[in-house]
């Protein structure tokens, strides 16, 4: 029996009043399953990063119900958020970085250790610990912020743009990484995506937002097993959901 982790029932947010009202958002509603990765799609300013910032308990919605893992959305330890950018210090070792969430959250200092270095075998960056970020390539880093938000081991991972910023081979290749990771670790995963192609190949479904205000114009299911290779954007069960997900962003503008 699947167990929902997110629900949202018409869930708005409005920025400003009068003349500088905003309307981002408007009637999301939606429901995650534990274990699935879903992506947010849409065009920029459609209020995607906005929800998701709304699922992170970083703000309130204007209107709609909001619960995760059951209750109302607040930063916790459960719940993990990585951005387009690493952000990680320079001054840090990588090993250093990835400890952070330990010393704020003041958890156990030795296991934690050793669960930095295991997370960073995980993510591909086995003996990294002591170099700086400024030795390490973009793709390099996000592995390391990976590896950072996954320390305090949360049920939830939201991922807003990880791996926008990169090119385009590095982030095909971070996105079976990160399909790869979640399936390993159980996690549940939503990435704010404005690439159908990165959507498809990395999600089990895919929410389509309507230009603002965002909407959820439709859902996409990727049934294809997981984990995934590169060999399966040649097929045409792939090419088949990128055209759903197109149609319904051609029919949202």
């Amino acid at each position: 029996m699947t167990q929902t982790l997110i629900h949202t029932r018409d869930v708005s947010k409005v920025f400003g009043a009068g003349d500088d009202r905003v309307v981002a958002l408007e009637g999301i509603s939606l429901e995650i399953e534990a274990g699935e990765i879903v992506s947010l799609l849409g065009a920029s300013g459609c209020g995607k990063s906005t929800f998701l910032t709304i699922l992170a308990g970083l703000l309130d919605p204007t209107a709609g119900i909001v619960r995760v893992e059951g209750a109302h959305p607040r930063p916790r330890r459960e719940v993990g958020l990585m951005f387009q950018r690493s952000l990680l210090f320079p001054w840090r070792t990588v090993a250093e970085n990835v400890l952070l969430p330990a010393e704020i959250m003041d958890l156990p200092r030795q296991e934690m250790r050793e669960r930095a270095e295991d997370l960073l075998a995980l993510v591909g960056l086995a003996g990294w610990g002591r170099r700086y970020p400024s030795e390490l390539s973009g793709g390099m880093q996000q592995r390391v912020a990976l590896a950072r938000v996954l320390l305090p081991d949360p049920d939830i991972l939201l991922l807003d743009e990880p791996f926008g910023a990169l090119d385009e081979m590095t982030r095909e290749s971070l996105d079976l990484e990160l399909a790869r990771i979640a399936q390993l670790t159980g996690k549940t995963v939503v990435l704010v995506t404005h690439s159908v192609y990165e959507a498809v190949m990395v999600s089990d479904r895919v929410f389509v937002f309507t230009s603002r205000p965002g909407r959820v114009a439709g859902i996409v299911d990727v049934p294809f097993p997981r984990p995934r290779e590169l060999s399966a954007s040649g097929t045409a069960e792939f090419a088949d959901r990128v055209s759903q997900v197109r149609q319904f962003m051609e029919t949202s503008l």
